[in-house]
């Protein structure tokens, strides 16, 4: 090999290693960006692509200055805790009624439990009662990432256990809201006990890949590929996860369960035309809501009692 071809192959494996480190770069950069619990989400949430836009966050800051804001000052709960599969302490708020009849409530992206005290505050007075967990990395719940509603179906299917387990007799709805939907898809996929009974899921997202693709476009005007492979391979070194399987739309083929599909027609952060492909992909006794004007996670404000009543309706129907 003559001196002139060892330069151009070093210099080649130079640029190709750069490359590589860039990507890599990238892709941890991603992946803190949105997934690890401690990194700021103010990239995320402030982005003009997104503008008049409410993550999940910021939409519990919204109905804090609603007549539920009292929500957990006024009505008992207990603190209860159970171990994830993967030995993470998992915590969630408990409101006793009346009654078998439980609603299971999931939040959103980087927020918590106590944070959907409007909706817990709707089934409350409806009577019944309700489990209102932590998801992993969010709240009270150990972990140091966000699962994106993946691991979490596992850790929610734990909850509709220990729910079983204290009432043999309980009958459970799920309900959840944009990365909360997501995780009630996902959990709707997997065999579940004959008390689950039906599933309300309000603006989620197709499968994680899908919503990230979409996050890239819009925010920084970058392909998917190869930066969502890198960040996909991070992903799975650092939270044992893969976006390729985290596929609510995959979930709802195999679902059982009668659900109700609600989202905003104006929705921009997970993109409208989700509805349709998770409705239309879903096997199970279904129906959908389309809330005008409602941009994400605002249908339950800007729908108002046309959201309940639909809601309440749907439940009816597969209650005894």
């Amino acid at each position: 090999m003559g001196k002139k071809t060892k330069i151009a192959l070093t210099g080649s494996l130079t640029m190709l290693a750069a490359g590589i480190g860039s990507l890599f770069y990238a892709g941890n950069y991603l992946y803190n960006l949105a997934l690890n619990k401690q990194a700021n989400k103010d990239a995320i949430f402030t982005n003009p692509s997104t503008n008049n836009q409410i993550p999940d966050k910021d939409r519990t800051d919204i109905n804090k200055k609603g007549d539920s804001s009292n929500f957990f000052d006024t009505i008992h709960y207990q603190d209860v805790f159970l171990d994830s599969d993967d030995g993470l302490k998992l915590h969630a708020y408990q409101f006793l009624n009346y009654g078998h009849d439980y609603v299971i409530i999931v939040h959103g992206y980087t927020s918590e439990g106590k944070l959907m005290h409007a909706s817990a505050k709707h089934f409350y007075e409806q009577g019944y009662n309700l489990l209102l967990p932590d998801l992993r990395g969010h709240g009270q719940s150990e972990g140091d990432y966000i699962a994106m509603g993946w691991l979490d179906r596992l850790d929610i299917i734990n909850w509709i256990k220990y729910l079983i387990d204290n009432d043999s007799k309980v009958k459970i709805i799920l309900y959840g809201v944009s990365m909360g939907a997501a995780t009630v898809m996902n959990v709707t996929g997997e065999k579940l006990p004959v008390n689950v009974i039906a599933a309300i899921e309000d603006c989620g997202f197709t499968s994680t890949w899908e919503m990230f693709s979409y996050q890239l476009k819009e925010m920084y005007n970058l392909p998917s590929r190869p930066f969502l492979d890198i960040a996909n391979i991070v992903t799975q070194i650092r939270a044992g996860y893969s976006f390729g399987k985290a596929e609510a739309i995959e979930q709802v083929k195999k679902s059982t369960t009668p659900t109700l599909f609600i989202h905003g027609d104006k929705d921009r952060f997970v993109p409208f035309k989700m509805l349709n492909q998770l409705y239309q992909s879903a096997n199970c006794p279904k129906e959908k809501l389309v809330i005008k004007g409602a941009g994400h996670a605002q249908c339950e404000k800007i729908g108002g009692q046309v959201y309940w009543s639909k809601i309440d309706s749907f439940i009816r129907k597969y209650q005894d």
